[in-house]
């Protein structure tokens, strides 16, 4: 039992800290067992919202081909594929580390969507029709219809052309998908929804 007298010498002495040391408690640690959340029902949605408890439940219940570890409860969180090597595991997250991705929820090819949309994107920067002289080479036809301030009903014009125009001319065509989300993507620009843009420098070829 600690008395006042031995508090007070630690005070004086600065050693409060080292003699009688804050016990903090133990952060819990569940077992495998308590994230199998479908063990009494298959068709049970996992019921978690933390993320790493989230990525626990798929990765015990086998909704995901990676399985999920952290030595520290969800600080410090590793990935390996299903029936790899546990060696080869990579570090998604770490505590203070924004690197934790959502990849994990997708179940509809969205991974592999984006990435062919980042592509397409990219693309069209090099196809576009633009000037061909001097600082006027990448001025596109956009930027001129932005200029007069008619870009955004063209771009909406366009996600209406060739959406019906998926499925009819030339069949169902994945590029006139690419296209549809390609001017969505401009909409979203011309019709201000991520802040008005700056005002250009005069400098063209600060252009994309």
């Amino acid at each position: 039992m600690v008395n006042a007298w031995s508090l007070a010498d630690s005070v004086l002495n600065g050693t409060l800290d080292e003699d009688y040391p804050i016990m903090t408690k133990k952060e819990t640690e569940h077992s495998t067992s308590w994230y199998d959340y479908n063990r009494n029902d298959s068709d049970r949605e996992n019921p978690f919202t933390e993320a790493f408890d989230h990525l626990m439940g798929e990765s015990v219940t086998g909704k995901t081909p990676w399985i999920y570890e952290s030595p520290d409860g969800g600080k410090t969180v590793y990935r390996y594929e299903r029936g790899t090597d546990p060696l080869k595991r990579e570090l998604i997250n770490t505590e203070g580390q924004k690197k934790e991705s959502m990849a994990h929820y997708f179940k509809y090819h969205e991974e592999e969507i984006l990435k062919d949309i980042e592509e397409y994107v990219s693309s069209t920067y090099r196809g576009h029709y633009t000037g061909d002289t001097h600082e006027y080479r990448n001025v596109q036809t956009l930027d001129l219809m932005a200029a007069r301030s008619v870009a955004s009903g063209f771009c909406q014009a366009n996600i209406l052309k060739y959406g019906s125009r998926y499925g009819s001319k030339d069949g169902k065509n994945k590029k006139d998908l690419m296209k549809v989300i390609h001017y969505a993507m401009l909409l979203l620009h011309f019709d201000d929804h991520y802040g008005k843009p700056s005002m250009p420098s005069g400098n063209f070829e600060q252009m994309p």
